[in-house]
C-alpha cells in the first residue's frame, strides 16, 4: 500500500500504549503520526517506539490536524459516542474501543453520523481479524460439527484489587459485561449469524453499580447457549460450539498470545473412515491487533469489505440491554 492511512490516537490509555499504538506502528498500510494528551510525560512511552510522533496537547487539537486521516479512540466507555461524533464531524475516519456506546439506541445516532459524513468508523472488535476465529467460523459453517445446539463461553478476570481501575466505576461506562461481555456474546452472533429470540435466565451481581459476576442464558432460532463473564474470578477464557457430530473449541479466544496460544479443536469422535478424534490448529504468531488495522486501511484505500460495522456493534449492544433488562437493572 503506497500511501499509508495517517492515524492519530486520542488519549494516552494503558492499553493504547502497550496494544493498539504499537500495531498503528507496526500495521502495513498505517503511519502512527499522533498523540493527544494532556500530560506530556504520558507520551514518552509512544515517542520510545514511534520516533517523532507528534504530541497535541488536547483532543481538539489532534483532530484539527490535517495530517490526521484516521483516529483511535481508546478512553472510558461513556466518552466512546461523543468522541467518535467529533471525529466524524473533523472529517476523520474513526476506530473506537469496544463498547461502541453503552446503549444500543446511541448507536443508531453514530450510524447516521457516518453515513452523512461519508467517511467509515466502526467498534475496534479485534477477533474477527484473527484466523482461530475466521477458520472456526469457516469450519462451523462447511458443517464440520453438524447442526449447531448449543454454545458455551467464559471469559473472567479479577480486578477486585484496583478500585480505580476505569472498570470499577459506574459513572465511566463499567463492568464486567460491557468490557468482555461484548467478546461472548458478540462472537456467538458473529460465529452464528443469529440474534437471540430470548434471554432466559440473567443472574448477575452488582458491586458499586457495575456487573462484576454475570451468568446468562438465552435461547437462538437454532441453538441454545450459556456465557459466565466475571471481573471477580481466577482467569480464564474459552468458547466452544457443541453440534450434533461435533464440537469446536476454541482457547484463548480473546487474548490470543497473552492468554495463551490461540487453538482450534474439532473433535468428532473419530467419524468418518481414518478420521481422528481431535483435530487441533494452533495460530501462535498471529496478532489480531495488527490485522486489525491492516484491515481497517485496506477498506480506506482499497474499498475492501470490513468484517465488523457498526450494525454488528449494535445488535451486540442489544443483547447486553437485554440482559441488564432480564437481571432487573435495564
Amino acid at each position: 500500500m503506497s500511501d499509508p492511512v495517517r492515524w492519530g490516537v486520542l488519549g494516552a490509555s494503558k492499553f493504547a500504549r502497550e496494544q493498539m499504538a504499537r500495531a498503528l506502528h507496526a500495521a502495513d498500510g498505517a503511519d502512527f503520526v499522533a498523540l493527544a494528551t494532556f500530560d506530556r510525560a504520558k507520551a514518552v512511552p509512544f515517542q520510545a517506539f514511534r520516533p517523532g510522533l507528534k504530541v497535541h496537547g488536547s483532543y481538539e487539537d489532534l483532530l484539527a490536524d490535517p495530517e490526521i486521516e484516521a483516529v483511535y479512540i481508546p478512553l472510558p466507555n461513556h466518552l466512546h459516542v461523543p468522541m467518535t461524533k467529533m471525529a466524524l464531524e473533523a472529517g476523520k475516519h474513526v476506530l473506537c474501543e469496544k463498547p461502541i456506546a453503552l446503549r444500543a439506541g446511541d448507536i443508531d445516532g453514530l450510524i447516521t453520523a457516518r453515513d452523512a459524513s461519508g467517511l467509515f468508523a466502526t467498534e475496534a472488535y479485534m477477533i474477527v481479524h484473527h484466523p482461530q476465529w475466521q477458520r472456526a467460523r469457516q469450519l462451523l459453517r462447511e458443517g464440520a460439527i453438524g447442526r449447531l445446539q448449543h454454545v458455551e463461553g467464559f471469559f473472567a478476570y479479577d480486578n477486585s484489587g484496583d478500585p480505580g481501575n476505569v472498570r470499577n466505576k459506574a459513572d465511566l461506562g463499567g463492568g464486567g459485561i460491557p468490557d468482555i461481555g461484548v467478546y461472548t456474546y458478540g462472537a456467538t452472533r458473529w460465529m452464528t449469524g443469529e440474534e437471540p429470540v430470548e434471554i432466559t435466565h440473567a443472574d448477575v451481581t452488582f458491586e458499586n453499580g457495575v456487573d462484576v459476576i454475570a451468568h446468562v442464558l438465552a435461547r437462538f432460532p437454532t441453538f441454545t447457549a450459556h456465557w459466565v463473564n466475571s471481573m471477580r474470578m481466577h482467569p480464564a477464557q474459552e468458547m466452544t460450539f457443541h453440534g450434533t457430530d461435533g464440537l469446536l473449541r476454541l482457547t484463548a479466544p480473546f487474548n490470543a498470545g497473552l492468554f495463551g496460544e490461540a487453538r482450534v479443536e474439532l473433535h468428532r469422535n473419530g467419524k468418518g473412515p481414518g478420521a481422528p478424534a481431535v483435530t487441533v490448529e494452533r495460530f501462535p504468531a498471529a496478532n489480531h491487533y495488527v490485522l486489525q488495522v491492516e484491515a481497517f486501511c485496506r477498506t480506506l484505500r482499497e474499498g475492501e469489505a470490513y468484517p465488523w460495522t457498526l450494525e454488528d456493534a449494535r445488535g451486540t449492544q442489544a443483547m447486553i440491554d437485554a440482559v441488564f433488562e432480564a437481571a432487573g437493572r435495564g
